[in-house]
């Protein structure tokens, strides 16, 4: 009998999305009936897209770059690719026939699906994250969170407006120097890389651990008059740790996909805490907030709020509703919260 060796590399053992998702779905439900495979490998097509689209945008110019002269439910200025991109995800999730309510960022409220194509799951996203970025080429993505409608229940607002902890899958992909799609379906995360080669997402980091502790923190300093006295003391702490150790390093890309994608390699922690212009926060939780929370915690990392509570326990007021965010290592984000506490905030 042949024996597969164990030092096993993507190009020796190509284990593709689509495979991995398959197994994902014996190993937590056997007698599943593919549904949320369906709708996965729905979610991966529209990353693919997105994939293309991003890498011929310099090259398209004008029809794909710059602004749409449109604002989101935000505020927010619209790009072009942003427009894209939400109706490419819309689209391929609308067609999967397995979902019932769709709420993406770009739009005001939630979409309900026809009964001719409803399913039982509900997808949050943000379809372009970072696209300020776009322009400059710099690492943009897609986040996206999964719920399973309520029994009994042919889709209704009530089905999105829940904690993160009810989510039943959660991920992100990147489009940067490489495409990385990072996904969990609650045992553990797994990412994938882009084989343009292949036209697959192909395995790379399998069961991803966070370490405990990293030597990064990533926040907007530019805030920093603005910030609570909690986190002006933990940025200042890491920047001159008392005792005289190492100072942690600032990486902030922006893009928060970016951002996040290199707390869950390498450790350390990514703030976006409120402050005096954005009193709620700035990240939205549903489409944001929650998948990374998930993500992190999925990997062995912790992600809480101005509170210092866990924040996929967090109850959303509205589709929109925003939070402020602290993730990653454990120990950085113990930090953290000694903060707060110190503070009595």
């Amino acid at each position: 009998m042949m024996t597969i060796p164990p030092n096993r590399t993507p190009q020796t053992d190509p284990f593709t999305l689509s495979a991995w998702v398959l197994s994902q779905q014996h190993l937590t439900a056997p007698n599943a009936k593919g549904r949320l495979t369906v709708l996965l490998n729905a979610i991966t097509v529209g990353c693919k897209f997105v994939a293309s689209a991003v890498r011929k945008a310099g090259l398209a110019g004008n029809d794909v770059l710059g602004m749409a002269g449109s604002s989101n439910v935000q505020g927010e200025d619209q790009k072009k690719l942003d427009l894209v991109a939400n109706e490419v995800f819309k689209n391929v999730l609308a067609r999967t026939g397995q979902c019932a309510v769709l709420v993406t960022e770009e739009e005001e409220e939630p979409i309900f699906i026809r009964p001719e194509q409803r399913g039982e799951y509900c997808v949050v996203f943000d379809p372009l994250d970072g696209s300020s970025n776009i322009d400059c080429g710099v690492s943009i993505g897609t986040i996206f969170g999964i719920y399973k409608v309520a029994p009994g229940s042919e889709g209704s607002l009530a089905d999105v407006l829940r904690p993160g902890r009810d989510m039943v899958a959660a991920g992100y992909c990147m489009y940067g120097s490489m495409t990385y799609l990072m996904l969990s379906t609650g045992r553990g995360v797994s990412g994938f890389t882009l084989d343009p080669s292949l036209g697959e997402f192909v395995a790379t980091h399998r069961d991803l651990v966070m370490p405990p502790r990293g030597s990064i923190y990533s926040i907007n300093e530019g805030n920093a008059a603005m910030w609570d006295a909690a986190t002006s003391a933990y940025v200042a702490e890491k920047k001159r740790p008392p005792g005289g150790g190492k100072p942690y390093s600032l990486r902030y890309v922006g893009s928060m996909v970016a951002d996040v994608h290199r707390t869950l390699l390498y450790g350390g922690v990514f703030l976006y805490p409120a402050d005096a212009k954005n009193t709620k926060g700035k990240l939205r939780l549903l489409y944001e907030g929650y998948p990374m929370a998930y993500l992190i915690e999925q990997a062995g990392g912790r992600a809480i709020d101005e509170r210092c509570e866990r924040l996929l326990l967090r109850e959303p007021e509205d589709i929109h509703d925003r939070a402020p965010v602290y993730l990653g290592s454990c120990e950085d984000v113990d930090d953290i919260e000694r903060h707060y506490k110190e503070q009595g905030l």
